[in-house]
């Protein structure tokens, strides 16, 4: 008998783990797929509470619990409200994809300051509105470019530096202006071509009105920044310095300007968003974006809940504006079932409980199944 060679046992053994593999995942029984499902696939996961939601606020209103009807065309109106936050959710994906604890609390004050910048140049100073946008958000990229200096460059830990810098953004959107805001008829006339809600073509007469901003700012932000980080060289690098950085440098991938990209693009959506918030309240308001809780802890609250690894190189625009829609359409319901100003804490307590619940979640699948997508 010949004595068997090194790769004879290879060989003979590579098949075998791939069909083991195979059986196994083909034994799981459907209760188990679900979970996998769940605990693997955010985007599963949050289609399900979203669905779970809007069923439990329908039934509610329709046993007469809530104040008003919890039905398609108030969902259509809520959205209105997820176009800030869904931008500014952009912003903090690209922010926290970065690695090495990235995170930007700055953007609401950044949406407050540009805002102000805004009210000057297109209410008081008569720059076309396309000039007046174009200012606006090369203001909050340079804002942002700030964030992106002390973090990657001089290597101030991304909580600290967006804290000092909320601080400055925020008390400079104050006094710019004497506390004032700017509300002359140039920016008052832009509610209704950005704010108002509109007739889908083709189809609109069997659907509600939707928002116009969803499709002036939110379809084309999505787009560009899902096409930027899955289909550009800049998108890897971005994925790949927030996996491992010291890896990433091995490559031969610039680190530190490909973090600070991040926080300049995050200072640009944030620019954009004021655009969005000036056309909303059809005024520039020096706390547009700190005003109550701010816009910051929402957009981190949207980015957890929709799958982005706080600990940077995970996350994709589809969990971003699902976890969006989530939010808004709770909140909605939630302001319907509680009058006074009991909605808005419950609200909050809400919020809580959803980003408890995604951390809870995101624990178990990382030690049952290596990790979430």
């Amino acid at each position: 008998m010949s004595t068997p060679t090194v790769q004879e046992p290879e060989a003979a053994g590579a098949p075998d783990q791939p069909v083991g593999k195979q059986s196994g995942v083909a034994s799981e029984s459907l209760p188990a797929k679900v979970i996998r499902a769940l605990l693997t696939q955010r985007v599963v996961l949050l289609a399900v509470l979203i669905v779970v939601v809007v069923v439990t606020f329908t039934v509610m209103g329709a046993n007469d619990y809530l104040t008003a009807d919890y039905d398609a065309d108030y969902l259509a109106g809520a959205l209105i409200n997820a176009v800030p936050l869904a931008l500014l959710g952009f912003a903090e994906l690209l922010v926290i994809l970065s690695g090495r604890g990235g995170i930007d609390l700055s953007v609401g004050a950044n949406v407050s300051l540009s805002g102000m910048v805004f009210g000057f140049a297109y209410g008081q100073w008569g720059w076309p509105l396309l000039l007046a946008i174009l200012l606006t958000m090369l203001v909050g990229a340079a804002l942002g470019a700030i964030n992106g200096i002390l973090v990657a460059y001089i290597g101030f830990p991304a909580l600290i530096a967006t804290l000092a810098t909320y601080y400055a953004y925020k008390s400079l959107a104050v006094v710019i202006n004497n506390q004032l805001p700017i509300s002359t008829k140039p920016i008052q006339d832009l509610y209704d071509s950005t704010a108002k809600s509109v007739e889908l073509p083709l189809i609109g007469g069997q659907l509600p009105n939707v928002p116009l901003g969803i499709f002036l700012f939110l379809v084309p932000g999505m787009v560009i920044v899902w096409l930027l980080l899955a289909r550009t060289t800049y998108g890897r690098r971005v994925y790949a310095i927030g996996t491992n950085d010291v890896a990433a440098r091995w490559a031969a991938i610039d680190v530190a300007s490909s973090r600070a990209r991040a926080y300049v693009l995050s200072g640009l959506l944030s620019g954009l968003v004021a655009v969005v918030v000036v056309g909303q309240f059809a005024s520039a308001r020096p706390d547009a974006g700190v005003s109550g809780n701010g816009m910051a802890l929402p957009a981190i609250t949207i980015a957890v809940l929709g799958g982005v690894a706080i600990t940077g190189g995970i996350g994709r625009v589809s969990g971003i504006v699902l976890a969006t829609v989530l939010i808004v359409w709770m909140n909605a319901g939630i302001r319907l079932a509680f009058e006074g100003n009991a909605g808005p804490q419950y609200q909050l307590l809400a919020l809580g409980l959803l980003l408890v619940f995604a951390a809870l979640l995101n624990g178990l699948a990382v030690r049952r199944y290596g990790g979430a997508r």
